[in-house]
């Protein structure tokens, strides 16, 4: 395949591709810059967009911005060109997290993703209502381990015996982070109201979806003062598939890695027509963290629970421009 010129439209489609990958809390913590000379897009961290008792160490937020890293990845290629990964390329700057410089492909190469990962992009949403009870197949199952494992992570489907111990420790962490007002009062203010215009961050009431009726799935109210006439508690799926991603080690590098493979799963996913929603609650106590790992019998450290099925597509959750999130200079070539 010829590559697209690399201009301006094509530019902002990739940006646009970026910004597109999920965010804790929606806060969309990234900011982009072209070097012209060597045709390398930067991917900045936002740290003002960081969530200071939620994810103290941001680890969550490296994840975010590699999960936008790996859609302009996916991006890059679908325009013709070979998308070349550096993480953390420069030390001395803390907040330049990774650089992907668009390179000629190769004559003959195997494509690094598939093709229907690019348009997966703009239908991947978070799907926090009821599931179906029908089984997720063996082959889904399988390319979606592989997904992860391309980019440097795991993925495992615990058995249901240990899925229900992952999900009773995200109910326990959910209970914290009701208890805690520092990590509920943060957690409300990315909630938008009706009232509140066009917001393009932070998450719309209409995409929180019901409560589990059986209290099975321990999802994430946000402390939203939902109003139960709005939308009443529902009963989930008896038999919740949930995954569990993990890396070796728990670095900067790894968050981002666990960032790339989690946006990989989520479109292969979307591309399979799988929807998803990821229990994040536990990993953000250290002590429910560690526990998790030693109850799936994982090897490393536990990043996400992801969970997966059939059932209604996710409500889309608003962005940035890609002009707000470009630093001067990306447009001018």
């Amino acid at each position: 395949m010829r590559p697209t010129p690399l201009d301006a439209s094509t530019l902002e489609a990739c940006i646009s591709a970026a910004i597109a990958a999920p965010s804790i809390f929606n806060t969309q913590p990234w900011r982009y810059r072209l070097d012209p000379d060597t045709i390398t897009l930067q991917v900045r961290a936002a740290p003002e967009r960081g969530l200071r008792h939620v994810d103290p160490a941001g680890r969550a937020l490296h994840m975010s911005v590699g999960a936008a890293v790996l859609n302009l990845r996916v991006a890059v290629a679908h325009f013709g060109w070979s998308p070349v990964t550096r993480l953390l390329p420069a030390p001395e700057e803390p907040e330049l997290l990774a650089t992907v410089r668009l390179a000629a492909p190769p004559a003959r190469t195997a494509a690094a993703h598939r093709t229907d990962l690019y348009p997966a992009i703009r239908r991947r949403h978070s799907s926090r209502f009821p599931f179906s009870g029908r089984p997720l197949p063996s082959r889904v199952r399988s390319e979606l381990i592989e997904a992860a494992h391309l980019e440097g992570a795991r993925l495992t489907f615990p058995a249901p015996e240990d899925v229900v111990r992952l999900l009773r420790l995200t109910a326990e962490a959910e209970w914290r982070n009701r208890s805690d007002p520092d990590r509920r009062d943060e957690s409300r203010r990315w909630i938008r109201h009706d009232a509140d215009g066009k917001p393009d961050v932070g998450l719309p009431v209409s995409a929180l979806g019901p409560q589990d009726a059986l209290e099975r799935v321990p999802l994430r109210d946000f402390t939203a003062d939902r109003r139960p006439e709005r939308l009443v508690s529902q009963p989930f799926e008896a038999e919740p598939v949930v995954a569990l991603l993990s890396t070796q080690h728990d670095r900067r590098a790894d968050w981002l890695r666990a960032g790339q493979a989690l946006e990989h799963v989520l479109l292969l996913a979307t591309a399979h027509g799988v929807r998803t929603s990821l229990l994040h609650q536990a990993v953000e106590w250290p002590d429910l963290r560690r526990t998790m790992s030693g109850t799936a019998g994982s090897a490393g450290h536990v990043q996400m629970l992801i969970r997966l099925g059939y059932g209604p597509e996710g409500t889309a959750t608003p962005r940035r421009g890609v002009e707000r999130v470009i630093d001067s200079g990306v447009r001018d070539r």
